[in-house]
Parts: structure tokens; C-alpha cells; sequence
């Protein structure tokens, strides 16, 4: 089994998303062999762990801002407003 591609330390999250739009265009393609698909797909997994990483360093980030603030706002998540949206038969906001 091929060793996984080790992360740039300086990676930043948009560069990796971009990374990963790029990997999904490369799959999508019939001609790539199935070692050279596995490559990126390992490629895609690690880079896939590490934008969840981030998003996740990110929405504590904001809790602690929150928390901080003397309005005292409330989070929601985004998934729940989304879902709703999609039972009233309404496109989400933009």
C-alpha cells in the first residue's frame, strides 16, 4: 500500500479545498488508472480530515468570541437552518 502524502505545514484551508476541487476533477476522469486514483484519493481523505480540522478550530474560535461578547448571542448550527428550509420547500439564503 502507497504511504499517505504528508500535509504542508503551512497549509492554509482555502489552498486545500482548492486542492481538493482539483483531486475530484482528476478522479472524475475514466482514464485514471486505479493506482493513480487511490493515490489521490488518499491524497483527498487526508486533506478532507484536515479542512474539518480547521472548521472545527474555527466554530470554537467563534464560541469563545460569542461567549465574550455583552449581548450574550446564540449559535445555531447551520445544518438544522438549512434543513428546515428544505421542508418548507424554500431554496436557502445565499
Amino acid at each position: 500500500m502507497s504511504k499517505t502524502k504528508a500535509l504542508p505545514k503551512n497549509l492554509s484551508f482555502e489552498k486545500a479545498l482548492e486542492r481538493l476541487q482539483e483531486i475530484v476533477a482528476e478522479l472524475e476522469d475514466p482514464e485514471k488508472g486505479l493506482e493513480a486514483s487511490l493515490e489521490l484519493f488518499e491524497e483527498g481523505v487526508g486533506l478532507s480530515r484536515f479542512c474539518r480540522l480547521r472548521i472545527d478550530e474555527i466554530e470554537k474560535r467563534v464560541e469563545v468570541v460569542l461567549k465574550e461578547t455583552p449581548d450574550a448571542l446564540v449559535t445555531e448550527p447551520l445544518d438544522e437552518e438549512l434543513d428546515e428550509d428544505a421542508l418548507d420547500g424554500e431554496e436557502p439564503e445565499r
